[in-house]
């Protein structure tokens, strides 16, 4: 079977979430939302695409067998992609690939973030595993699996930093009163 639509799907949805997260940037910082961290950012587009451009040579040229692991794959990355959407939609306009704190408003508690911190984070860890699996990229899914959590463990530090930054921001205009 071949998965060629695969890479089209992953550039259109990264494309959508890039999208969206510009208008909810807009939005936060209208609202008087801080961005902490701009290069942050980049580093993970940089690593978003390179894992992409490195599935697609190490999966060429994208046949895969109609067998158990294929579609066990692709159930898993279906049900992430869900898990994906909930995040956004549980975050609402808050959602961002950047990191952004709109003081006062604190961390948020909805959806999948009652049980988990980073649930968003740990679809992409997963996503970064499934993904090379569905395709075959043993090479491409033991390097960028590493990467991934070694960026995303940093990135976490700093999102954890902006919101301790406005915890304490609050904590201060409390004694002031």
């Amino acid at each position: 079977m071949s998965l060629l639509w695969i890479f089209g799907w992953l550039l259109a949805v990264r494309l959508f979430e890039v999208v969206i997260s510009g208008l909810h940037r807009r939005a936060l910082l209208a609202r008087g939302g801080r961005e902490f961290f701009p290069a942050s950012f980049q580093r993970i587009a940089l690593m978003h695409g390179l894992f992409i451009a490195a599935l697609a040579l190490e999966s060429f040229p994208w046949i895969i067998p109609l067998d158990l692991l294929s579609y066990a794959c692709l159930a898993v990355l279906a049900g992430l992609q869900v898990g994906r959407w909930w995040c956004m939609a549980a975050l609402g306009e808050n959602w961002n690939v950047r990191i952004i704190v709109v003081p006062g408003e604190g961390r948020k508690r909805t959806g999948p973030y009652r049980w988990i911190r980073h649930p968003n984070y740990l679809l992409v860890v997963l996503e970064f595993v499934f993904l090379p699996l569905l395709m075959r990229a043993f090479i491409t899914m033991a390097v960028f699996s590493i990467a991934n959590l070694l960026l995303l463990r940093q990135r976490i530090r700093l999102e954890e930093m902006a919101l301790a930054h406005d915890a304490a921001a609050r904590a201060m205009v409390g004694r002031e009163a």
